[in-house]
């Protein structure tokens, strides 16, 4: 069986690091084959450095995806977003479509032009898997592919997420860490003031920004007007930043929507408390208190960071690691299974 996976963006975040976990889930089986596909880009060289089978795309337009689909001629074509769903389903043919949605984008959840769009694609899609229940009760005519849809909340390999942290000998000292894209759905214009918030009361906090996105340099402009470039550092993109998140007290989120964000998964593996604005799928793996906190204001939000911050105690990685994988294992199995069943359902 050939699978080859759809996305529509060249960069590495959230989705892009479910479906290289997917293609690792299934690599050790001869029957099954994996292909990653999406426009060229800085993705290139995650794949390669996981040995992943890349099929690049000058643009994700229909031409260019039917070229690709020829030159691998898969059994299942999975598609990883609405946009490559949308593309996929004019491109696809008679071969089986898998549409894999990973957010609950605000465009979505009411009539517009990528709600209606999506409509054809959900309609040509023999199953349609959602990342979280906010998801696929969000999208707007959600109602009407309730018998092919599934909701498979993301899980992660935390044995081999601990292999992979511990490749990093580096020792890093931050108080707070964010760790995702510079864009509008993350909201970092919100990010910096809670900060602010913050710094007025611990003068010394040091937080590390990971990651990039069109609103870097907006970012970058609020930390000086806020006054906080003795405390803030941008670390940019990080092909492996789970130490830098292991070593932090406390991982922080302002989105204004998410699915169910692969860093949230990590930072509770790595024992790293996160306090979040309550959007989508966070709700339903942070409940207060437990491992972490959850808040619409941004004085609750900073004071959650501040005291995590004067609490933290020193961490071990060993006890960490044999905690965590045994409670994770049977997840991972559960999630491979439920794919499988859906690629061979049918057939």
């Amino acid at each position: 069986m050939k699978i080859i996976h759809v996305l529509s963006s060249n960069k590495f975040s959230g989705a892009e690091n479910v479906v290289c976990q997917i293609i690792e889930m299934f690599k050790n089986e001869s029957d099954i084959q994996m292909f990653y596909c999406s426009p060229n880009g800085e993705i290139a060289n995650i794949l390669k450095q996981n040995n992943i089978n890349y099929i690049p795309l000058e643009k994700m337009n229909i031409r260019c995806l039917k070229k690709a689909i020829k030159k691998v001629n898969p059994d299942i074509i999975h598609a990883h977003d609405m946009k490559a769903s949308f593309v996929a389903s004019l491109a696809c043919g008679k071969i089986e479509l898998i549409s894999h949605i990973h957010n609950n984008a605000i465009e979505s959840r009411k009539l517009s032009v990528k709600s209606i769009l999506y409509l054809y694609a959900a309609a040509k899609s023999k199953r349609i898997i959602w990342v979280s229940n906010s998801a696929f009760k969000g999208y707007y005519f959600g109602k009407f592919f309730v018998k092919k849809s599934i909701v498979l909340y993301n899980v992660i390999d935390v044995k081999k997420l601990y292999e992979k942290m511990t490749t990093d000998t580096a020792n890093y000292y931050y108080d707070v860490i964010y760790l995702g894209r510079l864009t509008y759905p993350k909201n970092p214009e919100r990010l910096i003031k809670v900060i602010s918030l913050i710094q007025k009361e611990k003068n010394d906090i040091k937080v590390a920004i990971v990651g990039t996105g069109d609103l870097e340099e907006k970012t970058k402009k609020l930390v000086q007007e806020y006054s906080l470039t003795n405390n803030v550092v941008f670390l940019g993109f990080q092909k492996n930043p789970l130490k830098m998140l292991w070593c932090s007290k406390v991982m922080i989120m302002t989105s204004i929507w998410e699915g169910t964000p692969m860093c949230a998964l990590e930072a509770i593996a790595l024992d790293v408390p996160i306090v979040s604005t309550p959007t989508d799928g966070l709700l339903e793996i942070v409940t207060n208190d437990s491992v972490g906190y959850l808040s619409d204001k941004d004085d609750i939000l900073s004071q959650k960071c501040l005291s995590i911050v004067l609490k933290a105690k020193s961490k071990d990685i060993n006890v960490s690691r044999e905690n965590n994988v045994l409670k994770n294992q049977q997840n991972i199995e559960s999630y491979k299974s439920a794919l499988f069943n859906i690629y061979v359902e049918g057939r």
